[in-house]
């Protein structure tokens, strides 16, 4: 049976699809690894020409978890529903990406509410996407989160093009920087997935 790693926030902007494309893309090569989309706009979706990871739609969910994958990579809506509690649970990890603000803060509360609802808080990773370089503004967040008592991620997405480019290049091969993170930080998401 598939690993399933959730990517959700209820808050739109910070980066959910991106992370979860460029998650699957790092494993693609050593694993049999799809995407779901559970986003009505789509925005995976609209990749399925471009790109050479496989992309399913939400209503495929149940087919593809007992398909033949390793992995299957779940993006979903920036806000939140009913399906979010239930992926919570099939989830062997729960990644939270958020950018370090305030209003990113006061929003990432209700992702982490319906995750312990889930009883999944030991599944959780929040992530920090996004990260502007030289500000303090990220230590800052990361002791607000303390109060949540979920894990916190200790490595960091940047704000780099590569990251935004790399849904049309395939990846973000091209920077080294741009894949040492994304390689650092899918290493900590796979040794989550083997403890959970």
């Amino acid at each position: 049976m598939a690993k399933v790693i959730l990517t959700t926030h209820q808050k739109g902007g910070v980066g959910k699809s991106t992370i979860t494309y460029n998650l699957a893309e790092n494993l693609k090569n050593s694993a049999k690894v799809c995407l779901v989309d559970m986003d009505s706009q789509g925005s995976l979706l609209h990749l399925s020409e471009l790109s050479t990871i496989p992309i399913f739609s939400g209503s495929e969910l149940k087919k593809i978890i007992n398909s033949d994958f390793d992995f299957v990579f779940i993006d979903t809506p920036p806000y939140l529903n009913e399906s979010i509690s239930e992926l919570c649970e099939i989830a062997d990890v729960i990644v939270i990406p958020t950018k370090a603000g305030i209003l990113d803060l006061l929003a990432i509360k209700s992702t982490i509410d319906i995750v312990k609802q889930a009883n999944s808080e030991k599944k959780a990773l929040v992530v920090f996407n996004m990260v502007k370089p030289k500000t303090t503004l990220t230590d800052e967040i990361k002791k607000q989160l303390q109060e949540y008592e979920i894990k916190v991620s200790k490595n960091m997405l940047s704000d780099l093009v590569a990251f935004s480019r790399s849904v049309v290049l395939g990846g973000v091969e091209e920077s080294n920087n741009a894949q040492k993170q994304i390689d650092n930080l899918t290493k900590e998401i796979l040794t989550l997935s083997i403890n959970n």
